[in-house]
């Protein structure tokens, strides 16, 4: 009785049965009923995408829930945009996702949508990981998580494709390159990617792929491409895949991910965001660096890092998982200094303006130089310099290979061996 005093005051009654709502314009009982009696009119060629879609539809107490087969000539204006590990990334235009039933005209409400279509390489032959990827949107989808749509498939290849929410301002580098980010703004998106990896964690998953690639920008970050999302209680030891600046040393050592591993990504992630430069980008991304990290090394950390930052970003990529914050930490510490961040008697707000006067310094400093190194260009017309990348650093997912039976040796030895050495990928 209290759960449906609760609905009838938060969603209010259905317009069809009179009962609470189970979600914002939205009644579970009723829609399901439209959905099944629809299920006829749809086959997308294979059984077990056919009983997902199905189940979500029937389940689905909130549009978000809610999957769709989508013919792929429905979609106009497809443009490809970029490549992953295993997919290929395009945008198209769509008539849009369910929104609620619209009574009055007895038909689904929709708004017109620029979506992202994911094309999984093979995945007509991989159909379970591809389906373990979808059923990761599902569970965990919240607001700081790209939500998926639905799936159709791609007519000249057979693969399938997932129909994902688009972001305007593309990835994490993208955004920091189109843009001039103050601290106050940057600690409030560290929080929303915080939470992601909250609620990753508290479906009992972990992401295992987290990097600048996959935290996507509309005007609030989200966290993106769950293909190599797990379980957490997955113990196995497997192929070790990511952009090897961002692979905790554990996982380097031992090939076990645990939620630790994620904490550890965004400890990179956060020094990236922070400092404007990627890690180790002069660097070759091979067995060496793979080494060196496990044997205990860090980007630097920018001068112009509020020290309080600085700390948590070392707490995050400490060589021991047990000393490490948990996700629910993090997101209360970064909390914390979001609401405090523009009180002007608190230790966070004199430290972010503090490090702000030094970056206006190190700006003026910059522009009186001549340099041939990468800048992100921010639409203020300001420069902030930008060390070009290695030739063999590489910041797309790929398997990384690394012996544990390769003798451990000191980073200084394991450098004057490089020239010997060739980049591989």
């Amino acid at each position: 009785m209290e759960d449906l005093e609760k609905r009838r005051e938060v969603y209010g009654i259905c317009g069809e049965c009179n009962e609470p709502g189970t979600g914002k314009e939205w009644c579970q009982p009723c829609n399901a009923k439209r959905f099944k009696k629809n299920f006829k009119n749809w086959f997308s060629g294979n059984k077990k995408i056919d009983e997902l879609i199905q189940q979500s539809q029937l389940n689905a107490v909130h549009y978000t829930k809610c999957l769709e087969w989508i013919p792929y000539e429905n979609f106009k204006n497809v443009t490809y945009i970029t490549r992953g590990g295993f997919s290929h990334i395009y945008s198209a235009d769509w008539p849009g996702y369910i929104r609620y039933w619209d009574i009055e005209n007895q038909n689904w409400k929709r708004t017109s949508e620029k979506v992202v279509l994911k094309i999984l390489n093979k995945s007509f032959n991989a159909i379970t990981d591809f389906l373990d990827e979808v059923k990761s949107h599902l569970e965990i989808y919240i607001s700081n998580i790209i939500q998926c749509y639905g799936i159709t498939q791609d007519p000249k290849t057979s693969n399938y494709v997932m129909i994902l929410e688009y972001c305007e301002n593309g990835n994490l580098n993208d955004y920091l390159n189109e843009n001039y980010i103050d601290y106050g703004l940057k600690i409030d998106h560290l929080l929303q990617i915080s939470r992601g990896i909250l609620y990753i964690h508290n479906a009992g998953k972990v992401h295992r792929d987290l990097h600048p690639g996959n935290i996507l920008f509309n005007n609030t970050p989200y966290i993106s491409d769950f293909g190599m999302c797990k379980s957490a209680k997955n113990e196995n030891k497997e192929k070790i895949y990511g952009i090897l600046p961002y692979v905790a040393p554990e996982v380097i050592h031992d090939s076990k991910y645990t939620k630790a591993a994620d904490i550890y990504s965004f400890g990179i992630i956060m020094n990236e965001f922070l400092s404007e430069i990627p890690p180790y980008n002069n660097t070759n991304h091979d067995k060496l660096l793979a080494m060196d990290i496990h044997e205990g090394l860090r980007p630097t950390i920018s001068e112009d890092t509020p020290e309080l930052l600085a700390d948590l970003i070392i707490k995050c990529w400490d060589d021991k998982t047990e000393n490490r914050p948990t996700a629910k930490e993090l997101y209360q510490i970064l909390n914390t200094w979001n609401r405090e961040k523009y009180k002007k008697y608190s230790e966070i707000y004199s430290q972010i303006k503090n490090c702000e006067n030094i970056r206006k310094k190190n700006k003026l400093k910059t522009k009186s130089k001549s340099s041939n190194a990468q800048t992100y260009t921010y639409k203020s017309n300001e420069n902030k310099p930008r060390n070009r990348k290695s030739t063999c650093s590489t910041y797309y997912s790929r398997s990384i290979y690394y012996s544990r039976k390769t003798p451990v040796i000191s980073a200084n030895s394991l450098h004057s061996m490089a020239s010997a050495l060739s980049c591989q990928l």
